[in-house]
């Protein structure tokens, strides 16, 4: 018979490898951070206004993987529901709340600052004054979102991919990059989920 170290040592990594794969998948309020797979920023906000546009609060990506401005948490879109830990399948709409000024990710069509053949992307409402224009599609492969793969957002009002145009910033947000709306795919518009609280998924009796 197997030594009892090894049982115990076999049993840790049978959990560890259950645990990995259930930590896999992304799920309703979850709070994390969105890193850009093109150019490695995470999508960001702060209560600095745009100077133009629709004036609401401005949306960038930056390159610090450490400020706190980048936490986002995951909610279901208006209308819909999901309860903590229910991982979000590809195709499902949400809205994202930044977590620092509880304001959503939103679009709308107003111009981009700074591309301005592009659509802006702001933060703005509240959970009391949320509305459509906070409604994103998950775009991604296969059945459920899985944290490691990744993904692109869609505009569920305008059909816009959120994307980077490429262009930066002066002051006050010198070298944050623009976060807008795109009409099609670009290289962009792909994101992966890195930092964050991951609300683990539980496994319902049937």
């Amino acid at each position: 018979m197997p030594k009892l170290p090894f049982l115990f040592a076999f049993l840790l990594l049978a959990v560890a490898q259950f645990a990995q794969a259930d930590d896999e998948f992304v799920t309703c309020y979850s709070v994390v951070k969105f890193m850009n797979a093109n150019d490695g920023s995470r999508l960001h906000s702060h209560d600095v206004k745009y100077g133009s546009g629709s004036g609401q609060q401005s949306v960038t990506a930056v390159k610090n993987s450490d400020d706190i401005n980048s936490h986002w948490q995951i909610f279901p879109a208006l209308n819909s529901n999901c309860n903590r830990g229910d991982v979000i399948k590809c195709g499902d709409k949400i809205r994202l709340k930044h977590l620092t000024t509880a304001t959503f990710l939103h679009s709308h069509h107003f111009t981009a600052p700074l591309s301005k053949n592009n659509q802006e992307v702001s933060a703005f409402g509240s959970e009391a004054e949320s509305d459509s224009g906070d409604n994103w599609t998950v775009l991604c492969h296969g059945d459920e979102w899985v944290e490691s793969e990744q993904f692109k957002l869609r505009h569920v009002v305008t059909g816009a991919y959120l994307s980077l145009s490429g262009q930066q910033y002066g002051r006050p947000i010198h070298g944050q990059r623009e976060v807008v709306g795109t009409d099609s795919i670009t290289g962009g518009s792909a994101w992966k989920v890195a930092e964050g609280i991951h609300i683990k998924h539980q496994q319902k009796d049937l």
